[in-house]
């Protein structure tokens, strides 16, 4: 005896779509193994924050090369002030002159970023390693 098979609707026939997230996956993993590669090699600029508190003040060492942003994004070095163009000749010079000296960076709160960068990457090209920023307190 034969089976009769069981009324179909089209409801019935009808199938959900079955998602494949193997792919996915194996993007996802990828891309964390890639990350975990590259990671340790990025060269990322750090910045030292002095150790101490409100109790104990310590002056800042005088540098001969203290350069200072104002507000208005103007350069200053030695209460003089230069432009962008002057301070990279200035800072080679310097470099010769005082081979082991730290400069001192002293930015307003109101300046632009762009003008910090600027001068930061004058003093790298000098062949500065280190500078110190002297943050003034509001």
């Amino acid at each position: 005896m034969r089976r009769r098979p069981p009324p179909s609707n089209e409801a019935d026939l009808i199938e959900e779509p079955l998602v494949n997230l193997t792919p996915l996956i194996d993007v996802v993993f990828v891309v964390l193994i890639a990350f975990m590669l590259i990671a340790p090699v990025l060269d990322i600029d750090l910045v030292q924050l002095a150790v101490g508190g409100a109790t104990e003040k310590k002056e800042a060492a005088f540098s001969p090369i203290a350069i200072s942003i104002r507000a208005d994004n103007s350069i200053w070095l030695q209460g003089k002030q230069v432009t962008l163009a002057a301070l990279e000749k200035i800072l080679m010079e310097e470099k010769k002159r005082y081979p082991d000296r730290t400069p001192q960076l002293l930015p307003d709160k109101q300046a632009s970023f762009g003008t910090y960068q600027a001068v930061k990457n004058l003093l790298e090209a000098a062949g500065f390693e280190q500078m110190d920023v002297v943050l003034r307190p509001s």
